[in-house]
């Protein structure tokens, strides 16, 4: 991956993260100039993209709403530059701690939840005991092949 690294300014950064709530979307994001909205919930944009248009990951800022362990290492494969996360994961966050991609975040939680609140995110709990980002990717795929 090339990685391109043009960080937005701080009022772009502002003005995607409120794209991201006024579209009521799981997440915005914007390499150069191309900006995208994605809807889907849970990790499934971030695999689809990581599979079809890795460029658009790569160096790209992210503004996310909901950021877990397996969020960030689909991220992280993906060359993200800067991710914005509303609620963001302890466990993501030291995944996030050995990449180089610059975290901001609103609130951390120790684990994320899952739909139904009742326990943790599936992805999460699959991922527990994944050391990089690598490890987590194929119990990711299997998850999703898993829904269809």
């Amino acid at each position: 991956m090339k990685r391109n690294m043009t960080f937005p300014t701080d009022e772009e950064r502002r003005q995607l993260i409120d794209l991201l709530h006024a579209e009521g979307c799981s997440c915005v994001i914007r390499n150069g100039g191309a900006t995208r909205i994605f809807r889907e919930r849970g990790v499934k944009d971030l695999y689809r993209l990581l599979a079809e248009e890795p460029e658009l990951l790569d160096g790209a800022f992210v503004a996310d709403k909901v950021v877990g362990k397996g969020a960030a290492a689909l991220m992280i494969l993906g060359g993200v530059g800067d991710l914005h996360a509303d609620v963001v994961s302890r466990p993501a966050l030291e995944l996030l701690a050995a990449a180089p991609v610059h975290v901001s975040y609103t609130l951390e939680v120790p684990y994320i939840v899952n739909r139904t609140r009742t326990g943790q995110c599936p992805v999460e709990t699959l991922c527990r005991d994944c050391a990089t980002a690598a490890e987590a990717l194929p119990l990711i795929r299997r998850f999703i092949e898993g829904q269809r």
